[in-house]
């Protein structure tokens, strides 16, 4: 009979033991619900708290390497279309990711694996009548491209279940070996719970939820299977137990396993995932690698809701929107404003209405940085500056949206400083449109406008030509929107000079040209070119959807 590389394999697994699974001298809480307690893992202080869904509470995030997080995430069961409930928990996650590297300096290692054997796409293979692999490599794709058509990240390692199978085997054995694990007489294999005492129920309603379906067999009712028996017409593997195919929590426990050994930063996954995945991952994985703590942070994002709806969004419910026809209607960006409003362990409504305020802020933003710029290159004329109480406020808003993403990766509060900001700024930015030109004081625009522009970018939002095309085109049209406007300008100030004698007014027979400009500019508006009037120049720019209007209690 066939038999795993199991001394390879745990021999890789026993790397050199890092301090999360050490108890002896670091401060311990206890995790609700059960006997378990958390390590205050010792290492490298990142200065950043976060929910630990261990403890139930903030904790300081320290990392086993300095400047390094190892993290896992559950990927995709690829069966189906993905929706907007899956792209909320991946994007929240990539924020998080994002703003880790980019603004705390810790590289993060992400690995995830997808789920390309299951009990749903064994199914969808037959009603489709194709192979089960056919099913899973054609959503697997949809589900990548989808992924950086919201911006997200790769992980260092996408993972696949079916090329990870002799691995998952070897894992089994291992927790078989060390006494938490046990095999039937018809193939299948179960966690035996009861061998590790009040150990399980890290995660509220761990204790008293159900276990899941499973034969006679089964020594306790909860016990769960980390090897399924084959059944006619289904894929399935060799293995010391006869032929079949991996349970679905060992997957995760194997895969994250092999790429990090005995010890993990971080796990994350959205809420729903808690119990019974993880709290099961949790067991098999403390089983097998006999440590007290194998993943020191679990973090969970909340559900994505139909506003009006209490149930999650979900392929069973039948209540989804799928990433493809959502990007029909929003971008990618403003899909991560909507994310950035709320907190990423919160549950979320989505609707038109939280949808045009994600839009309606990163509009605010866009007409802050174009009328910044239009001040700093002479285009804007203003009354005098106040200087001193800007670069004051652009200080503050450093430090407060420094301390909110240090505090739980606070995004509310942060992009709440950052309008702030914006609103002090329009407060100086009202156009004059007589009088003679102030002092002007760009510099403090200039840091304004860049200080934003790099926090959208942790973020994951781009600001630089946002709404415009970035091909050869683009570049062709604005520069016919530049000579449009210069020409518009020139007309527009022949027709607005004055009689020799003021008193008098303007030239009568010169009104219809002022007409046509303000006609030429209002029908521009709706195909996405925005011309502004400056006293006497103008300024202009191009948007690809002008659907709502500027934010108003960010103006001055």
């Amino acid at each position: 009979m066939w038999r795993p590389p199991l001394r390879v394999l745990r021999a890789g697994f026993r790397a050199a033991p890092s301090p999360g699974c050490l108890t002896s001298s670091s401060r311990t809480a206890c995790c609700s619900g059960s006997g378990k307690t958390w390590t205050r893992p010792s290492g490298f202080d990142t200065g950043l708290k976060t929910f630990n869904s261990l403890t139930k509470q903030k904790e300081p995030l320290i990392l086993s390497r300095d400047g390094v997080a190892t993290w896992y995430s559950c990927g995709p069961t690829v069966y189906d279309h993905a929706h907007l409930g899956h792209a909320c928990s991946y994007v929240r996650f990539d924020i998080l990711q994002r703003i880790l590297s980019r603004l705390f300096g810790v590289t993060v290692i992400h690995a995830m694996v997808i789920t390309d054997i299951d009990d749903k796409i064994i199914k969808r293979s037959w009603e489709e009548n194709v192979s089960a692999s056919a099913i899973a490599r054609l959503y697997e794709d949809e589900f990548k491209r989808d992924m950086l058509s919201l911006k997200v990240t790769p992980p260092a390692a996408y993972l696949r279940v079916t090329e990870n199978v002799h691995h998952i085997v070897a894992f089994i054995e291992g927790i078989i070996s060390n006494g938490h694990a046990y095999a039937t007489k018809g193939g299948d294999v179960y966690f035996d719970l009861q061998s590790i005492g009040d150990r399980y129920g890290h995660f509220v309603g761990a204790v008293t939820a159900q276990g899941e379906v499973g034969g006679s067999e089964k020594r306790d009712q909860r016990d769960f299977a980390l090897w399924k028996r084959s059944r006619p017409q289904e894929p399935s593997w060799d293995s010391p137990w006869g032929r079949g195919r991996p349970g679905w929590h060992i997957e995760c426990s194997t895969v994250a396993s092999c790429v990090f050994g005995r010890q993990l930063d971080i796990h994350s996954g959205g809420i729903d995932l808690a119990f019974p995945h993880h709290e099961n991952e949790i067991a098999q994985s403390e089983a097998f690698h006999r440590c007290d703590q194998w993943a020191n942070y679990f973090l969970h994002s909340g559900h994505l809701h139909l506003k009006g709806s209490a149930e999650k969004m979900s392929k069973s419910l039948k209540n989804y929107i799928t990433i493809k026809d959502f990007l029909q209607s929003y971008s990618a960006d403003e899909f991560r404003m909507f994310c950035l409003l709320v907190k990423y362990r919160s549950a979320i409504d989505y609707s038109d209405s939280s949808m045009s305020e994600a839009r309606i802020s990163l509009e605010t933003i866009a007409t802050f940085t174009h009328n910044a710029e239009a001040y700093m290159k002479g285009q804007l004329q203003v009354q005098p500056v106040q200087e001193e109480p800007l670069w004051e406020r652009l200080a503050e808003t450093k430090a407060a949206v420094a301390k909110s993403l240090a505090d739980d990766f606070d995004t509310p509060r942060a992009v709440g400083a950052i309008m702030n900001l914006i609103y002090h700024g329009n407060c100086q930015l009202q156009p004059v449109s007589t009088g003679d030109a102030a002092a002007r004081r760009p510099a403090v625009f200039g840091a304004m406008v860049a200080y934003i522009r790099d926090v959208l970018d942790v973020f994951g939002i781009s600001l630089l030509h946002t709404e415009a095309s970035c091909d050869r085109s683009s570049g062709s049209l604005q520069a016919v929107v530049e000579q449009l406007t210069h020409f518009r300008s020139e007309v527009r100030a022949f027709a607005l000079a004055r009689q020799d004698d003021s008193r008098r007014g303007l030239h009568p027979d010169r009104k219809p040209l002022l007409r046509a400009c303000d006609a030429l500019r209002d029908d521009l508006a709706p195909l996405g070119v925005l011309i502004k009037d400056r006293g006497a120049s103008s300024t202009w720019e191009i948007r690809s959807n002008q659907r709502t209007r500027p934010q108003e209690d960010s103006s001055c």
